[in-house]
């Protein structure tokens, strides 16, 4: 048997710049963490014909080229594997749709497991490049490189996204002493709604395409946070990142009319109102998660649960997708 997994994420700054309508013509930069959340992969040989796949539904097929699945249909095509006699299963700590990119970790976590069961090892430089182009280039999905990288390398990362297509990885300098910092004021909370990110990204995308000039120069503002956040959590200074979250939510808040709704802002107000220095949602918009860093965890917390919003802990992770056995 062989189990993957793959750790979820949250944006710390830039996130938006990552998709090919913005970076082919002007370049991306974003910064983003890996989360101890986490999508896992197994996979085992049977002693049936068939490959049966388990996700929220179950299918049974005699040829991956025939599972509905569209992501492991073409993670079987991309290695060139039949998948009869396995049996596929997949699991995730968070569900989909929530904004932490779901998406992304189960599909480099798919592909470290059919690439451990083909004896064959992969950077995770690799492997966030196939599973972009799984679901960017195959499936044609609207949404940019972010989640599969992050998941891919783990840690505090910075990925630069060039005009030509390269993606550049560099891990943030970022102190023990501000890692504690933010593991223990930035907090989670979940809003209650799940939404596809391709809706909000495809209104996005169609207007940079079309140089829309306020799309454009929003996400050259975003860009330009991406950078501040990244000089803030290098330099120790999480008072100055905190305003920086608040400032991007300001900017994103206005890219898409689908981006937040009246429940969404009031939450925003009252942790603003209870604690928190800064905030944002997590994740293309629309719902999934609010993120806060905290000046008084302690008023934040109570005044979110009041307001019925459930908080998920965490802590970073540094493994990235990793198989944790193999048998």
């Amino acid at each position: 048997m062989i189990i993957a997994r793959s750790p979820l994420r949250i944006s710390l700054g830039g996130g938006g710049t990552d998709l090919a309508s913005y970076y082919e013509p002007f370049g991306g930069f974003l910064i983003a963490a890996a989360i101890d959340k986490y999508v896992y992969i197994t996979l085992h040989k049977t002693f049936v014909p068939d490959l049966i796949v388990k996700y929220s539904e179950l299918e049974r097929v005699a040829d991956a080229s025939q599972l509905r699945h569209p992501i492991i249909r073409e993670a079987f095509a991309m290695l060139d594997m039949q998948g009869r006699s396995l049996e596929l299963t997949s699991m995730a700590d968070i569900p989909a749709g929530t904004g932490l990119g779901s998406s992304g970790s189960f599909t480099t976590a798919l592909l470290k497991a059919l690439h451990a069961w083909n004896r064959n090892f992969v950077h995770p430089h690799q492997l966030a490049e196939e599973a972009c182009d799984i679901e960017i280039g195959r499936l044609r999905e609207p949404i940019g490189k972010q989640d599969q990288f992050i998941a891919a390398y783990g840690g505090i990362t910075a990925f630069t996204f060039h005009p030509d297509g390269r993606v550049e990885a560099r891990k943030a300098t970022v102190s023990n002493e501000t890692i504690y910092d933010l593991e223990d004021n930035l907090l989670l909370f979940f809003t209650g709604y799940s939404r596809s990110a391709s809706v909000i990204l495809k209104d996005q995308k169609s207007r940079s395409e079309a140089a829309d000039p306020a799309m454009i120069e929003n996400l050259h503002r975003t860009k330009e946070l991406g950078y501040k956040s990244l000089a803030c959590l290098e330099s120790g200074d999480t008072a100055g990142f905190a305003a920086l979250m608040h400032e991007h939510w300001t900017g994103k808040r206005t890219r898409s009319d689908g981006m937040t709704n009246d429940k969404i802002n009031e939450w925003y107000g009252l942790a603003m109102e209870n604690g928190a220095l800064g905030g944002k949602l997590i994740g293309a918009g629309g719902g999934g998660f609010l993120m806060f860093y905290a000046g008084d965890r302690a008023r934040l917390r109570s005044a979110m649960a009041n307001a019925g919003l459930q908080e998920v802990r965490f802590r970073f992770d540094f493994e990235g997708t990793k198989i944790l056995a193999m048998d």
